[in-house]
């Protein structure tokens, strides 16, 4: 690595960590104002929200707009370089524009592997704090809404709740069914069950217990009041709001796993989630290099035409990438196929401008 590449990085480098520092800091003091009555109604001190709250926003924020502010620091370093004729300069003297993308594409690489490590490690640390101070004091209490709700519990048996009251842990007419293939076997049912908090076990009220042995041979019992174990907790029953935010990459991994176990219809967001999490920092190394082709020549619109281009192409790809999203979340579209394509489609735009657009 010659002294232009350092000299390009280190450009590159600090105007990135300065794009996020300010734009992410105007959006957390929007945020507050908009969450200020919430602020007030619950008496919270600034060291409450700041070292409750906004020390783990302003993070979750960064990289969130991680698109934008990279486009913005690429274009900006690049299009200085091209009004001052540096780029000229350079080229002149026989370094090709393949091997002037280089240092852009260290420094991309060197951002996207720690985005990959913030959202795969530390972020989720922080936003289990962050979306636990939300659920405290500025989302309404949370209550489950859920109306015969299946789980599966085991390779063949399930359980099904007609109702579930989450503030109580109390279940309503409850029934456990052992089924083989397609044929149900053992069907045992209870007016209620409840979750016993000391002795971390669920509480059944008197059950019925119907067993079938063949079309003509059924067996009816009655059990008392009595205390189980099912692979079922309160916390499945719990307030999912941004729960994939709150879980580091194995933990997400062995959340996918029960999901998947247990039949659960809401899977699809959960592999979303998690295949975004690998494509994001390709993306990253795709848009500088975008930002590159893009603002390698002097524009009559200047500087900050530029950067209003890289604005509109960093939006672009976000809106492109919720668009994905959603489609993979109402199962239109395969997860693992939703995560790649923004990226796919990015990195096809930018050969194509590396081909077609003059250097």
């Amino acid at each position: 690595m010659n002294i232009l590449d350092k000299y390009i990085i280190k450009k590159f480098l600090t105007a990135f960590f300065f794009s996020v520092v300010i734009l992410v800091s105007v959006i957390c003091v929007i945020d507050f104002t908009e969450k200020n009555d919430d602020f007030i109604q619950h008496n919270l001190s600034m060291g409450q929200i700041i070292f409750g709250y906004y020390i783990y926003l302003f993070p979750y924020f960064a990289n969130l707009l991680s698109p934008i502010t990279i486009f913005i620091a690429v274009v900006f370093v690049t299009a200085q370089l091209a009004a001052r004729t540096e780029i000229v300069a350079i080229l002149a003297s026989g370094v090709s524009f393949k091997r002037l993308m280089l240092p852009y594409a260290v420094g991309g690489s060197v951002v996207g592997l720690l985005i990959f490590g913030l959202i795969g490690w530390v972020l989720p640390v922080g936003s289990k704090s962050r979306v636990a101070f939300e659920r405290a004091y500025i989302k309404l209490p949370y209550r489950f809404q859920g109306r015969n709700v299946h789980f599966k519990e085991g390779p063949r048996t399930y359980v099904f709740m007609e109702s579930y009251d989450n503030t109580n842990n109390i279940g309503f007419h409850f029934a456990f069914e052992t089924i083989d293939g397609t044929v149900l076997r053992r069907r045992m049912t209870a007016d209620a069950i409840n979750w016993d908090s000391t002795k971390h076990m669920w509480h059944l009220s008197p059950q019925l217990v119907r067993t079938f042995r063949g079309p003509q041979d059924e067996t009816l019992q009655t059990l008392p009041a009595r205390d189980t174990t099912l692979n079922l907790y309160p916390k499945d029953f719990a307030s999912n709001y941004k729960i994939a935010e709150t879980l580091t990459l194995p933990e997400l991994n062995a959340f996918i796993r029960t999901k998947i176990e247990r039949g659960a219809d809401d899977t699809q967001i959960y592999l979303s989630d998690k295949y975004e999490r690998y494509s994001y920092p390709f993306a990253i190394v795709v848009l500088t290099l975008i930002g590159v082709t893009l603002s390698a020549r002097k524009s009559r619109a200047g500087v900050g035409g530029q950067i209003a281009l890289g604005f509109v192409l960093a939006f672009v790809f976000i809106i492109f990438v919720m668009l994905s999203r959603n489609l993979a979340q109402v199962g239109s579209l395969s997860p693992l196929v939703a995560a790649w394509v923004p990226t796919t489609v990015f990195s096809v735009i930018g050969l194509a401008l590396y081909r077609f657009v003059p250097k």
